[in-house]
């Protein structure tokens, strides 16, 4: 015989999950906080039945929510899965680390084995990595193993940078040229020679097409592959941006 959230839809099942899980919480006096990384990867199907028993749930005032976390990419692909989704969640944009947080970031956990930094140090580290939170890991980390004593010089990042460089052009940038098809690798390859004198910001669609002597119309499944990826987003209407720094500038070193 079938128990609860078992019937195998996928979205009923969840509204009795979250039903069953914030009843018990509401007899304890708490709440439940579901936390879901990677948010984008879901497939459409089962977004839209978490979108669905979201929604439900809300309805009731339930003490259970749901918090997503995903490429910029994301609204978009919840969007797709259910149309009132715009409505059922708060978006909140998490951007790179002001300089004030990534310096803490770097000092913190020194400062606990009672090592500093020189102020030099720091302001090589906030360029190289320009606040995006892997980046301050990546190159806080090599920088420490590469420190002899304390406090940790600029000389130290520089000596240290090689490395992480070297570990973000395989794991991190290289995993992610690597799901790309030859197509969406030219594609990308052009929004990189094109942002080249601009920080690599947003590239206008139509520079594209004409940096790669293609129609437009004829480039939309390279640009919708690779927001399904996760390696580009619509930055505005008629553009798109990498959504990772520094992806144009790795490009262009191929």
């Amino acid at each position: 015989s079938r128990g609860r959230a078992d019937s195998g839809d996928l979205e009923l099942d969840l509204v009795e999950l979250f039903t069953d899980v914030a009843a018990l919480a509401g007899d304890l006096g708490v709440g439940i906080a579901l936390f879901v990384d990677e948010m984008q990867d879901i497939a459409l199907p089962e977004l839209a039945a978490l979108c669905g028993a979201c929604h439900e749930i809300s309805q009731r005032g339930a003490p259970l929510i749901v918090v997503g976390a995903g490429l910029p990419h994301l609204p978009v692909a919840l969007a797709a899965s259910k149309s009132y989704a715009e409505r059922l969640f708060r978006y909140v944009s998490v951007d790179r680390l002001p300089r004030e947080m990534a310096d803490r970031a770097w000092t913190v956990p020194a400062g606990t084995e009672g090592a500093e930094f020189e102020q030099e140090a720091l302001d090589e580290l906030y360029r190289l990595t320009d606040g995006y939170p892997y980046f301050v890991q990546a190159y806080g980390k090599v920088t420490w193993d590469a420190a002899v004593g304390s406090p940790i010089t600029a000389a130290d990042v520089h000596e240290a940078a090689p490395d992480a460089e070297a570990e973000l052009a395989v794991g991190f940038f290289g995993a992610r040229y690597d799901r790309a098809t030859p197509a969406e690798r030219d594609y990308m390859s052009a929004m990189a020679d094109l942002g080249a004198e601009h920080g690599d910001a947003a590239v206008a669609t139509a520079d594209i097409a004409r940096h790669l002597d293609r129609k437009p119309q004829s480039l939309s499944p390279a640009r919708d592959g690779l927001i399904k990826k996760g390696l580009v987003y619509a930055a505005e209407r008629g553009s798109v941006a990498f959504t990772v720094p520094h992806f144009g500038k790795f490009l262009r070193s191929r």
